[in-house]
């Protein structure tokens, strides 16, 4: 189910993509005029905004789509317009458009091409994200969370972290975190891993949360929610 809102002036053509969506099980808020469209699309969660290119005699909604990019929200969008041209087209992608759709339309391709951004944004967002359990690790914004708690990470821990959240349950030898994550061709012959991890456990388990960095006797570390062999 996707939440879609759509910001369109034409009440008729508005709710025949609202209806249209609904029918398939998704949720469509219409939003009809300017004002309520770009609070809307700013102060709230939407998987996708389908945004009509003119809304009213002097309203571009182009206007609204680079408030939304200036603001580094990254909703995917689809334009709609009856100007058709290529260069019209080409001005609603620069904008920060992820597609343009020409007026008249079929539904089923709407349809289609608002399913082809939904997926391919959850695709990108998964890609960013990583977890075990209630630990959650952001690649972009490099924020980490256990649960609600924030955990602050210094670059080289969240190197670290993010390493071990790549293999999970995968035995990490220390030759391989000093590869990855200082980029050491070398043994330096001190504790340097074992400080290192034992920081980043610290931060990682607060009292009462369950251990999720498993020192391996002898060999190196794991990142699982039991420890190896449990």
């Amino acid at each position: 189910m996707w939440r879609c809102l759509v910001i369109e002036d034409d009440l008729e053509n508005a709710r025949y993509i609202a209806d249209g969506l609904r029918a398939q099980g998704h949720v469509a808020v219409i939003a009809a005029e300017p004002g309520e469209a770009l609070r809307r699309a700013t102060a709230e969660d939407w998987d996708v905004v389908v945004l009509d290119r003119m809304l009213g005699p002097r309203v571009d909604g182009l206007n609204i789509l680079q408030t939304m990019r200036g603001l580094g929200l990254r909703t995917p969008v689809l334009v709609l317009s009856a100007l058709s041209a290529l260069d019209e087209r080409v001005r609603g992608l620069k904008a920060g458009g992820d597609d343009y759709l020409g007026k008249p339309f079929a539904f089923s391709e709407l349809a289609a091409r608002i399913e082809a951004l939904v997926r391919r944004s959850r695709a990108g967002e998964e890609a960013r994200l990583l977890q075990m359990a209630d630990l959650r690790l952001d690649l972009v914004s490099r924020q980490a969370r256990r649960g609600a708690r924030p955990i602050a990470l210094k670059p080289r821990e969240f190197r670290l972290l993010a390493y071990l959240m790549m293999h999970p349950g995968q035995v990490l030898t220390r030759t391989m975190l000093l590869e990855a994550v200082w980029d050491y061709r070398f043994d330096p012959q001190t504790n340097l891993i074992d400080v290192q991890v034992s920081r980043l456990r610290q931060k990682v388990q607060a009292p009462g949360e369950a251990p999720l960095i498993h020192t391996v006797r002898g060999v190196g570390y794991r990142l699982g929610l039991r420890p190896e062999g449990a």
